[in-house]
């Protein structure tokens, strides 16, 4: 108990920007996730649009568009998921020079001296979020290989299928598209935060500002951007606020 409560003493600066960054990371997704149930946004806008592809592409007798688009969503998800990758190989062999990454961020102004134990913690922490980020990026692309499926799978005009199985299998594909691009979103979220953590290696109060930062960024573009008012748009003039 001693040797924990002289843990949290040294480090409790550490900790709390820990702590706050947690805070920012998972309560922004599971804010983002609860108001698009009830508050558009660009994943619930978004969902409408694919239901909407999904009833136009029962209707064709050829879907190679389609699939195409399917493809091209897939090669977007295994660039990131490929890239993560890279990322994961490159911290980790600055996980076994520690000492020369120590030497380098000592020279920045307002730098915090940390030591060899919260450096390697540090970059412990880094790597378990692009982990995170690879889980969801390959998670992601699964489930675009369903909705490739799905949409091979899909009955054709000349099934004279009624209007509720259309509607019913259209909502079917749309959730699935759905899912795939929210993991991938999951994903770049982690993208974002883990620049945000980079402040963490020179300033803890830094790290924290920063996660506060994204938290913000990410609100204005899920949920006050002009893309969002552009797809909710039917007529009228273009807001050109970014």
């Amino acid at each position: 108990m001693d040797a924990v409560l002289q843990f949290i003493q040294l480090n409790w600066l550490n900790l709390l920007a820990l702590g706050w960054f947690l805070i920012c990371f998972k309560g922004y997704m599971y804010y983002s996730k609860r108001r698009s149930y009830d508050t558009a946004c660009l994943a619930s806008i978004l969902h409408l649009y694919r239901t909407e592809w999904m009833l136009r592409m029962l209707d064709r007798d050829m879907r190679i568009a389609d699939a195409t688009v399917v493809a091209n969503l897939e090669r977007s998800v295994s660039f990131f998921a490929s890239t993560t990758m890279l990322i994961l190989a490159g911290l980790m062999t600055v996980l076994g020079s520690t000492e020369q990454a120590i030497d380098v961020i000592a020279d920045i102004p307002f730098a915090v001296e940390a030591t060899r134990e919260e450096w390697e913690l540090k970059l412990v922490v880094m790597i378990t979020l692009f982990i995170y980020a690879f889980f969801k990026f390959t998670w992601s692309l699964r489930q675009y290989g369903f909705v490739s499926v799905m949409v091979g799978g899909a009955p054709t005009p000349d099934e004279n299928i009624s209007e509720l199985q259309k509607q019913s299998y259209a909502d079917r594909v749309a959730k699935m598209s759905s899912m795939a691009a929210n993991h991938f979103n999951f994903g770049l979220r982690s993208y974002y935060f883990s620049l945000a953590m980079l402040g963490w290696f020179i300033n803890p109060w830094l790290f924290m500002a920063l996660s506060t930062g994204v938290v913000y960024v990410l609100y204005r573009r899920e949920f006050k951007s002009s893309t969002l008012k552009t797809l909710m748009m039917s007529v009228g003039p273009i807001d050109e606020k970014s």
